[in-house]
């Protein structure tokens, strides 16, 4: 049975913003995800290519695991293409460090423990490098929702940590550098920081928040961390913060200040996501468990019309005259299946000056993010008019 970390790398988010949140999520059985299954799978089959590569398995056993798992339900080629991308970035970092150092050393899956941080803390790198003084973590992600940046990511640092707690000793090791692989998404990112650094972020910023999480202790503190939470749905002090909202009675727009509006602008979308997460709950504990909630009750939704067997209606449309023309939908591959198809040189070749990116709707997003400023509506009427 695999054991699983109270105060995790991948949840240090939470319980470092969040620190009693930990001890709640145990109260809460974690419900198993296919993406997490698939994530796993993932990771097991990136393994085993990068297994081969390092000839760390003889080529027999490589093909009889790889025949096994391409029996998986998860197995598709698409899964083999971005795993591609994912183990040809691996292998240009490992053969950078081969260059910098003959004597450079390579483990995958390997335990890290960072418990002289954090009380039973450990995690497991995919891939990590040492070379010359440097030792590099690579961490594949799978998943296509949110791209996760490695710059001052928790659970990439805490990896960092378990490195040098693992290797310091053996080696001298001066630079940290954390990569996150997210293939789907096309994201590399790579955050480098020194020893001394990390362990200053170690000792300043890890010991003290996880040892009030280790004990359930420590002030409950609602923000972006709580959509990873066990707890989401029904954290009181989340409930509280969003609603918050309240005082302002949701006047009319035209009766609050900008500054007024400004902070409810940062607060709308996690108002939204926390009732979001209210409403699966709700519905999640009335049909799986029988809960009843008061003025609420359990309905099948509406839906929409769909054929059983689509070839057999093609066949009788036909048989009696309709024009084949007439009952198919025909349209050109979009942009992202035609790339896939041609591939991506051969589809720059043929198709690049008939591919356009149309501007995006404008959008509001907090100053932070990094896309550049557009300029208003009305500040452009008003630089066409100075001019």
């Amino acid at each position: 049975m695999v054991k699983h970390a109270i105060l995790s790398a991948s949840g240090s988010e939470k319980w470092l913003n969040c620190p009693p949140s930990a001890r709640l999520e145990e109260q809460i059985t974690e419900e198993k995800s296919e993406y997490a299954a698939e994530g796993t799978f993932a990771h097991k089959l990136a393994e085993l290519h990068l297994q081969n590569y390092l000839k760390l398995i003889k080529k027999a056993e490589y093909d009889k695991k790889l025949k096994q798992l391409k029996e998986n339900e998860f197995y598709s080629q698409e899964m083999e293409d971005y795993i591609q991308i994912y183990t040809d970035i691996a292998i240009e970092k490992i053969n950078e460090a081969k260059n910098r150092s003959k004597d450079a050393i390579v483990f995958l899956e390997q335990q890290l423990d960072f418990s002289p941080w954090v009380p039973e803390g450990f995690g497991t790198g995919d891939v990590v490098i040492i070379s010359d003084g440097i030792v590099e973590v690579v961490d594949f992600k799978y998943g296509k929702g949110v791209p996760v940046s490695a710059e001052e990511n928790t659970q990439m640092r805490l990896y960092g940590l378990g490195a040098v707690n693992l290797f310091n000793i053996l080696y001298d090791i001066k630079t940290i550098r954390m990569t996150i692989v997210q293939p789907r998404l096309d994201s590399v990112s790579t955050e480098s920081l020194s020893v001394k650094e990390l362990l200053i972020w170690g000792d300043t910023t890890v010991k003290p928040k996880a040892k009030l999480a280790f004990k359930g202790e420590g002030e409950f503190q609602a923000g972006d961390h709580c959509r990873f939470c066990r707890a989401k749905a029904t954290c009181r002090a989340r409930a509280e913060a969003n609603l918050e909202l309240a005082r302002y009675d949701f006047q009319d727009p035209a009766l609050l200040s900008n500054d007024e509006i400004a902070e409810i602008l940062f607060k709308a979308d996690e108002l939204k996501a926390w009732a979001a997460d209210i409403q699966t709950y709700a519905l999640e504990q009335a049909y799986k468990h029988g809960i009843k909630f008061n003025g609420w009750k359990l309905v099948e939704g509406r839906s929409n019309r769909k054929y059983t067997d689509e070839e057999e209606v093609a066949k009788i449309l036909i048989e009696k005259g309709y024009n084949e023309d007439d009952i198919y939908k025909k349209s050109i591959l979009n942009i992202t299946a035609m790339e896939k198809l041609l591939g991506k040189k051969k589809f720059g070749e043929l198709l690049d000056d008939l591919v356009i990116k149309p501007p995006g709707k404008p959008t509001l997003v907090p100053e932070t993010d990094k896309r550049p400023e557009l300029s208003s509506a009305a500040a452009a009427i008003k630089d066409f008019k100075n001019n």
